[in-house]
Formats: structure tokens, C-alpha cells, sequence
């Protein structure tokens, strides 16, 4: 059966927190490519150019681009190097890519000769898709510690057109921050609220403890709060959400409970 006649197919959409442009990145570089699907695997985003994916269970499979569309869609044919349970080139899957407030919206739909080797991809892109989003945002917010620092340090800076000049480098007009004290919505709300905060609690500060840790588009990251003194008021942890280009969407911040004694 040719890949023209395949009557068998599976789709899946998933919500990346990338731009388009950012996400298309990953089917044309091979070392991004190969950052999703396994160490060695390898693509040439041209027509007829060879698609190669080395899985990290060592399983080899791969075909050949049918279609490239720069930021927007990506077809080509799909099979096993070892011709189970379909040989190489036999199936199709096309992947589009939409952009949405949140990011990119990508669409795969995987055309097949077979239906139980149709059930058997069902969870195979399931996962890849999900390592794949992953793998974007990583990439998108690789600096989310600085970003964090910088947070931290604006909420200590004096200088206010300075405070709000960082602000709208790193948030959005929209950023939400939410914590025991805090319900804002958006940089007009936070802006005051950070010069009341400099006002009613001269002198403290808010340090990163330890690296943040990211997924999908959010990063938790721990903090310690001290007075001007060096006395620690308080600890906890903020999680961020960054939007398609890193920049952060919204902050909750919860505080650990007191040590006991």
C-alpha cells in the first residue's frame, strides 16, 4: 500500500508555549531535532530530504520530507529501519503549526496502512509530543534563573522608572501576581503594590535559593527573604509562567510554613 492510499489515521493537538516561528525551529536543525527524538537523530527540511530518528531505546526509524513550509507545516513519510511493524517510508504524518495567544497550537495527523499499527502509535505520540513541548520551552526559557533574579531584584529596586522599565522587559502588560498579600492583575496593579511593599518593609529583599526548576512553560523556584541586617524573614517558593517568548505571564508565591521551635 502507497503512502497516497492509507486509510487508517491518528491525530493529536497539543498547546506549545512557543512561538511558531521557535517551535519550527525543531524540525529543521538537526540538534534540535535530535533533542526530542534521541542522540544521532537527524533531519534535511527540504523536499526529498531524509528524515532520521534513533529512539532512546535504540529502535531506528525515519523516511523522507514530502512537503516544508516554513513555520507553518512539515510532511513526510514514517517506518521502521527494520521493517516491523511498518517499513521505513510507509506511513505519512503531517504537522501544522497555528499560532495562539498562548504560543503555538501543533497539529499531527499520522496517516497509516494498518489499524492495529495505527492503536500501537497512539501513545508513542502521546509522549513524543509531550517531550517535544518540553524540549521548546526549555529552550525558550533556558534563562529562567536570571529572569527570577531579576524579578526579585526589581521588587528591591528604589528607583521607580527603573522598577517599571525592567518590568516591561521581562512581563507583560497582563502579569498576574497572587500570594497571601497579593491579588494584582497586570503591571498598573503591580507597579504601586511593589512601592508600597518598599514602604511598609524598608530594607528586605528577595534572593533566589537554589535553581529553578522548569516545565512546559512554568518554573518553580525557591526564595529567602532577609532584612537589610542579613536576618532571614521568611522562605518560600514562586512559580512563574512564562508566555510564547519567556517573558512572564503570572506569579503566585507561596510561603513555607515556620520552622518548628
Amino acid at each position: 500500500m502507497t503512502p497516497n492510499a492509507m486509510p487508517f489515521t491518528l491525530d493529536r493537538t497539543v498547546l506549545i508555549a512557543a512561538t511558531p516561528e521557535i517551535v519550527f525551529r525543531f524540525f529543521t536543525d538537526s540538534a534540535r531535532w535530535a533533542s526530542w527524538w534521541g542522540a544521532g537523530s537527524t533531519v534535511d527540511a527540504r523536499p526529498s530530504g531524509k528524515v532520521f530518528m534513533r529512539h532512546r531505546d535504540g529502535t531506528e526509524s525515519g523516511g523522507a520530507i514530502v512537503e516544508v513550509k516554513a513555520g507553518a507545516r512539515i510532511v513526510f513519510t514514517y517506518g521502521y529501519a527494520s521493517g516491523k511493524p511498518i517499513p521505513m517510508g510507509s506511513s505519512r504524518v503531517t504537522i501544522t503549526l497555528a499560532p495562539d495567544k498562548a504560543g503555538t497550537r501543533l497539529r499531527l495527523h499520522h496517516e497509516l496502512p494498518d489499524e492495529a499499527v495505527r492503536d500501537e502509535h497512539v501513545q508513542g505520540w502521546r509522549f513524543q509530543l509531550s517531550l517535544f513541548a518540553n524540549v521548546v520551552t526549555d529552550e525558550v526559557n533556558a534563562d529562567a534563573d536570571t529572569t527570577a533574579d531579576t524579578w526579585f531584584d526589581t521588587w528591591a529596586d528604589p528607583d521607580a522608572a527603573r522598577r517599571e522599565a525592567t518590568l516591561r522587559r521581562i512581563a507583560s502588560e497582563s502579569v498576574r501576581f497572587q500570594d497571601r498579600f497579593s491579588n494584582l492583575d497586570g503591571l498598573s496593579d503591580l507597579l504601586p503594590h511593589i512601592a508600597a511593599a518598599q514602604h511598609f518593609m524598608p530594607g528586605i529583599r528577595l534572593h533566589r535559593a537554589g535553581s529553578t526548576r522548569h516545565c512546559q512553560g512554568m518554573a518553580l523556584c525557591g526564595w529567602v527573604m532577609q532584612g537589610a541586617d542579613g536576618k532571614e524573614y521568611g522562605r518560600g517558593t514562586n512559580t512563574f509562567v512564562f508566555g510564547p517568548t519567556g517573558r512572564i505571564e503570572w506569579v503566585t508565591g507561596f510561603w513555607s510554613p515556620p520552622a518548628a521551635g
